[in-house]
């Protein structure tokens, strides 16, 4: 794989202590085109709500709150998005408790480049194998979930961005129901949702989607339906 393959990916770089964010950046801005820096968890759900990273590097001893909680809520809206757990921490517990987060990997500090680079590489193969990236609603409809486009009979389809949000969130989640408040938190997280809204994201939706695959749930939430 040639540097060549970073240039397309996102990726966010989160630990409290400054001189360690900032060589981190300064590395990874040598691979990706696009690198965000958080000093707190709370800075992270900024830049994740805005910028949607493909890739998180993450500490885990942080204030106010740790860098594995930051994680669970990650994995209550979105599977895809590769995570790397820097820590200090070799404890057991904390070991056990990543591996059930799907972490890609769990890297003890202090953290060397020749160390890290691999596990990148590894990230960036996995964000760009066809198979993880496409999900098919039939044979000639289908959402590339890395460039974030719809297609229908080989031709892309414009959606709004909101149309786009929100089938990118029942397609990270696909077959599996997505909760309304989850739906509110991530899609609406500045504004209020209200019903007449998000029906209207839905018909849009339906009308650019093969019948039958966006499925409500009566007082739950929304289903995308692959094949």
């Amino acid at each position: 794989m040639s540097i060549n393959e970073f240039k397309n990916i996102k990726i966010l770089f989160v630990d409290d202590e400054k001189n360690i964010r900032l060589n981190a950046v300064s590395y990874l801005e040598r691979l990706f085109d696009e690198v965000y820096e958080a000093e707190n968890v709370l800075g992270a759900f900024e830049i994740i709500k805005d910028k949607k990273p493909h890739i998180i590097i993450t500490d885990i001893n942080m204030p106010q709150i740790n860098g594995l909680e930051m994680i669970r809520k990650i994995r209550q809206i979105d599977n895809e998005i590769k995570i790397i757990v820097l820590s200090a921490y070799t404890k057991t517990d904390y070991l056990l408790e990543a591996i059930e987060l799907r972490l890609e990997k769990y890297l003890v500090k202090p953290i060397h480049h020749d160390i890290l680079f691999p596990v990148l590489k590894s990230c960036v193969s996995k964000l760009k194998s066809h198979n993880s990236n496409i999900k098919y609603f039939s044979e000639e409809c289908y959402f590339d979930t890395f460039e974030k486009i719809l297609y229908k009979d080989n031709d892309s389809i414009k959606l709004t961005n909101k149309e786009l949000d929100f089938l990118s969130l029942l397609c990270e989640n696909s077959n599996n129901l997505v909760h309304y408040d989850t739906i509110q938190a991530v899609i609406w997280s500045d504004s209020f949702m209200t019903d007449d809204s998000l029906k209207t994201v839905v018909r849009k939706l339906r009308q650019k989607l093969p019948k039958n695959c966006l499925e409500n749930f009566s007082k739950l939430g929304y289903k995308i339906i692959t094949i």
